[in-house]
C-alpha cells in the first residue's frame, strides 16, 4: 500500500452525513482513519458531508460530534475547530461545486440533463422488468447545444451528469482488496449537480478531496462499486487520486450487515447504558490488528503500535456483543482506579441531564426518597428484562397491543428534532392513524419504555431516553408480546 502521501503528508478524513443517530460503523472507520493517521504521523480530519438537505439536520450534526468526541477521537481539522482548508461543512461549501461542474461541461465530460422523475422511475421499473440493474439510459446524452439553451430558457429543470466510457474497464488497486476491474458498462451515468445546485455525494467527495489534499480514503466496503466514477472524476480534472482502501462491513453473528432493524448500531445507546469509550475503541481496534490470545485489553496508544493497515482481512468484522460486555468489564474492573470509577458513574448518570430531569418529574410523585429507585430506576436499567406477563393488565388485547408497538416503532423514526413536544406530537398523530384513542396507544408503551404501568410521564421519559434506547425496548417489548399472541 502507498503511504507517501503528498507534501503535506498522510492526511486521511472521516465523513459522516447527519442524518440520523452516529452508528458504531461511522466509529469503526473514524477510529481506522485515526489510526492510520497516527501510525504515519499524519492528520485526522473531520468534515460534514450534507448534501441530502432533507434528512440532514444540526440536531444530528451535533450528535455526531459529540459521539465521536465521547470515542476519544480528536481531529486536526473540522467544522467545530476550522482549518486550513474549510468550510468543513458541504452545504458551507456550495458556492465552490459550480465551477467544476460547468468545467466538465466546458470539457464534454459531463452533460445536462432534463428527464422528469416520473419518467426516470417509468425507465427504472421498465429496465427492471427486463431483469436489467436499472441505470440512465442516455436519453439526454446527445442533445445539441442548442436544444439545451433552449430548454433551459423555457425554465425545463436540469441537472449535471457524468459521462461513462462505452467500453473498458476502470482498474485499481484497493488498499484491502488488491487489484479491482469494474466494467464500465455497469457504472451510471451519476447525477453529479442536482437541481437546486447542490452537488451529490459523488460530487462533493472528490472536489473536498481534493482541495483537502487528501491522500488516503479509508471507507466501508458498500462503496466499493463507486470507485470508478470517483476515479473517473479525477481524471476528467487532471488530479491525482488517492489511495483507495475499502473495509470490510461491520456484521452482525449470523454474518447479516449490522442494521438497527437488529440489533442497537447507535453510538448513543452504547453510550446510555454505561459502555466505557476506551472499551468500545478496544473492541472496534482488534478488528484491524493481530494479536495472541491474552493481549485483548488494549489502550488507543497500544492499538496504534499494533495497527497494521497491509494485513487487514476481507471476511468481515464480527460486532460480538457479548466480547464487547467481557471486555467492558475488564475496562471497569482493571482499568480504572476507585476514584476514576466513582467519577465514571457519576458522569455516565447525569449524561444528557438523565439524572437531573429524572429527579425533576419524580419530586412529586413520592412521599419518601426510598421510593426513587422503583419509581425512576429505569432512566439508569441497560435492560428492563421485560416479560410477556407485564402486559398482561393492560386492557388492550395482545394482537392490538403488537399492533401499536410495531406502528410506533418505525413512526418515531420520522422525528427529526427528538423532544418532549414532538414526541407527544407523533404520538397523537400516530393514534389519530390508527383510529385509536391516545391512552390506549400509551399504556403499553408505559410498560415498554419503563417496565412499569405507574412511571414519570411517558414523553419525558421517552426524551430523557433518547431515540436509541427507546427504538431498543420498543424492538424487545414487541417481542415480548409476539410470545404472548403466539402462546393463545
Amino acid at each position: 500500500m502507498t503511504v507517501s502521501g503528498t507534501a503535506t503528508g498522510v492526511r486521511v478524513r472521516i465523513a459522516p452525513s447527519p442524518t440520523g443517530e452516529p452508528h458504531v460503523g461511522t466509529a469503526y472507520i473514524a477510529l481506522f482513519n485515526y489510526l492510520f493517521a497516527k501510525k504515519h504521523g499524519g492528520e485526522f480530519i473531520l468534515r460534514i458531508e450534507d448534501t441530502d438537505a432533507t434528512r440532514s439536520t444540526p440536531e444530528f450534526e451535533t450528535k455526531v460530534l459529540d459521539a465521536l468526541k465521547w470515542c476519544g477521537l480528536e481531529w486536526k481539522e473540522g467544522p467545530d475547530i476550522g482549518g486550513p482548508y474549510g468550510p468543513y461543512r458541504q452545504s458551507d461549501r456550495k458556492e465552490m461545486y459550480q465551477p467544476y461542474g460547468q468545467e466538465l461541461l466546458d470539457k464534454g465530460h459531463a452533460f445536462r440533463c432534463f428527464c422528469t422523475p416520473a419518467r426516470l422511475e417509468q425507465m427504472r421499473e421498465t429496465q427492471r422488468a427486463a431483469g436489467k440493474p436499472p441505470k440512465y439510459d442516455g436519453l439526454c446524452l446527445n442533445l445539441t447545444a442548442e436544444e439545451v439553451t433552449s430548454r433551459m430558457a423555457a425554465g425545463e429543470t436540469t441537472v449535471i451528469r457524468m459521462k461513462i466510457p462505452a467500453e473498458g474497464s476502470c482498474d485499481f488497486t484497493d488498499g484491502v482488496y488488491g487489484d479491482v476491474s469494474i466494467p464500465w458498462d455497469s457504472v451510471d451515468m451519476q447525477v453529479l449537480i442536482k437541481a437546486d445546485g447542490m452537488p451529490t455525494y459523488h460530487m462533493a467527495n472528490v472536489i473536498d478531496d481534493h482541495l483537502m489534499k487528501i491522500t488516503h480514503v479509508a471507507r466501508g466496503e458498500e462503496w466499493l462499486a463507486s470507485v470508478p466514477k470517483h476515479i473517473l472524476l479525477y481524471r476528467y480534472f487532471g488530479w491525482d487520486q488517492p489511495v483507495f482502501m475499502h473495509l470490510s462491513l461491520m456484521r452482525n453473528a449470523d454474518k447479516s450487515k449490522l442494521s438497527k432493524r437488529k440489533n442497537p448500531t447507535s453510538i448513543s445507546y452504547y453510550s446510555a447504558l454505561g459502555y466505557i469509550p476506551e472499551a468500545l475503541m478496544n473492541f472496534l481496534g482488534l478488528f484491524f490488528i493481530q494479536i495472541a490470545e491474552g493481549e485483548e485489553l488494549l489502550e488507543i496508544d497500544e492499538l496504534s503500535e499494533k495497527f497494521d493497515p497491509e494485513n487487514l482481512s476481507k471476511a468481515g468484522a464480527i460486532f460480538d456483543i457479548q466480547k464487547l460486555d467481557w471486555l467492558n468489564g475488564r475496562w471497569i474492573r482493571e482499568k480504572l482506579s476507585e476514584e476514576e470509577f466513582q467519577a465514571r458513574v457519576l458522569t455516565w448518570a447525569m449524561e444528557n441531564d438523565r439524572l437531573k430531569q429524572g429527579l425533576r418529574l419524580s419530586q412529586t410523585r413520592i412521599s419518601k426518597l426510598g421510593e426513587l429507585p422503583d419509581l425512576a430506576g429505569f432512566l439508569l436499567k441497560s435492560d428492563l428484562g421485560l416479560q410477556p406477563s407485564d402486559f398482561a393488565k393492560i386492557k388492550s388485547p395482545p394482537e392490538e397491543i403488537l399492533e401499536i408497538l410495531n406502528t410506533v416503532q418505525p413512526d418515531l423514526e420520522k422525528i427529526l428534532e427528538w423532544n418532549v413536544e414532538t414526541i407527544e406530537a407523533e404520538l397523537r398523530a400516530i393514534a389519530d392513524r390508527m383510529g385509536k384513542k391516545l391512552k390506549v396507544v400509551v399504556s403499553p408503551l408505559f410498560v415498554a419504555v419503563s417496565g412499569s404501568s405507574r412511571s414519570l410521564p411517558l414523553f419525558d421519559s421517552m426524551a430523557i431516553l433518547g431515540r436509541s434506547v427507546v427504538r431498543q425496548r420498543l424492538k424487545l417489548a414487541a417481542q415480548a408480546v409476539a410470545a404472548l399472541v403466539g402462546s393463545k
